[in-house]
């Protein structure tokens, strides 16, 4: 193409400048003879250098373009090797990430100190310690969990008669796994079977202890929870109902709401009474709790027992705001007012001896997160103990504590 530009061009040039071009020709053929330039070298080789010249630069970059989709061919092979060394790594990473998700450890540890008066009225050193709680979740299936809890308690002072020296106290919180129990879901029922630390109503109040058991519970409605349980306490000496330890407790509890601002729980429970003693066969409890004004909840407790005599435990408590593990400077405070009737409930918990049966009185507290996941807790505690006893018959008590938990 570019060839026969050129001869269109010498073409016109000759039509115009007649001179500039001459043509001789004889019987055979016709030759144009083109008019050299000024280097002696004619236009058409001039032409065929340029071509040569493009030809080389091409061909140089071919074989660059070639060189560098070698390289390329080659960090492909490289990088699809790592890829797979990758994929080796993250499918290990995932199995074991999978058996690390099964087991959930949790707990605190928590340092407390108490001023208390000694003998039948208070406990003394007893409650003076270090201790830690340590709670396991072990994922079985998507239904099923198995759980552990083991209590630690080292008391820093000598005297230390929680125990005793014959063994017929309790033998909970020495470090090892006091309760074992395990969760499940089938379909819409909830299981929990085992040895662990149950506890009915807001409060605790009809009962707070360690008992092996069996409860079965059920959502009626997305505010109702209905349940029925079936326990046999095994806190020895800290049960507070007579020879408590040697009987069943059966029963059910309904909690739920009866406006959108007021809950309530229900707890009806039943035990073989052998022989009176026990005390009470039936026991029935009724508690309210209520937000009645903006950061201020009331929660209110009644329990009553067939005993012949000293049959009712009440509790109430008012709460100002409260604390949140991870909202550091969070707060809260209460008081609370009980009355624990001797044969009022069938065990409640009783809180670090705080709240002992036969005692009635007052306990004002607040709560404090000083930094994340750290809660620091004082109250003062001004009770009667043994209301229902001859003995001490409504003697003083006054309790001080401080504790401080940090949550893991």
């Amino acid at each position: 193409m570019k060839k026969q530009l050129s001869i269109f061009m010498l073409l016109t040039a000759a039509a115009v400048f007649p001179g500039g071009v001459s043509a001789s020709g004889n019987d055979q053929n016709s030759t144009w003879n083109m008019e050299a330039d000024s280097t002696g070298i004619s236009q058409s080789e001039q032409e065929n250098s340029i071509d040569k010249a493009d030809h080389e630069k091409m061909q140089k970059l071919q074989e660059q373009y070639e060189a560098e989709l070698m390289k390329m061919q080659q960090l492909r092979a490289e990088y699809e090797k790592e890829l797979q060394k990758m994929n080796v790594n993250d499918s290990d990473y995932n199995s074991l990430k999978e058996k690390v998700d099964k087991i959930t450890l949790f707990g605190f540890i928590r340092a407390k100190y108490d001023n208390d008066d000694s003998g039948s009225i208070g406990a003394g050193n007893n409650n003076k310690h270090f201790y830690m709680d340590l709670e396991g979740k072990m994922k079985v299936s998507k239904d099923w969990e198995a759980h552990f809890q083991s209590e630690t308690r080292k008391g820093y002072t000598v005297n230390q008669s929680w125990r005793g020296d014959s063994g017929s106290g309790s033998s909970d919180q020495d470090g090892t796994f006091q309760r074992i129990w395990v969760e499940g879901h089938p379909g819409k029922l909830g299981v929990t079977i085992g040895t662990k630390w149950w506890g009915y109503g807001f409060q605790n109040v009809p009962f707070g202890h360690a008992a092996d058991g069996i409860q079965l519970d059920y959502d009626i409605t997305k505010d109702w929870n209905a349940k029925v349980f079936l326990l046999r306490p095994r806190q020895g000496d800290l049960v507070t109902m007579p020879y408590g330890q040697d009987t069943t407790i059966k029963g059910v509890n309904f909690t739920g709401k009866l406006t959108p601002k007021l809950d309530t729980s229900i707890t009806l429970a039943g035990n073989k009474n052998y022989d009176n003693n026990q005390k009470m066969d039936r026991m029935g409890a009724f508690e309210l709790r209520s937000n009645v004004a903006p950061n201020l909840m009331l929660t209110g407790t009644y329990v009553r027992t067939n005993a012949d005599d000293y049959n009712t435990s009440k509790e109430c408590r008012i709460d100002y705001k409260g604390t949140k593990l991870d909202d550091i400077g969070s707060f809260g405070a209460y008081a609370r007012y009980i009355n624990f009737a001797k044969y009022g409930d069938y065990s409640h918990d009783d809180e670090w001896n705080s709240l002992p049966s036969d005692t009635k009185g007052w306990i004002v507290g607040v709560k404090y997160v000083p930094y994340k996941n750290v809660e620091w807790e004082t109250f003062y505690a001004d009770q009667k103990r043994n209301i229902d006893t001859a003995d001490d018959h409504n003697a003083t008590r006054h309790l001080f504590r401080t504790q401080i938990d940090f949550h893991f």
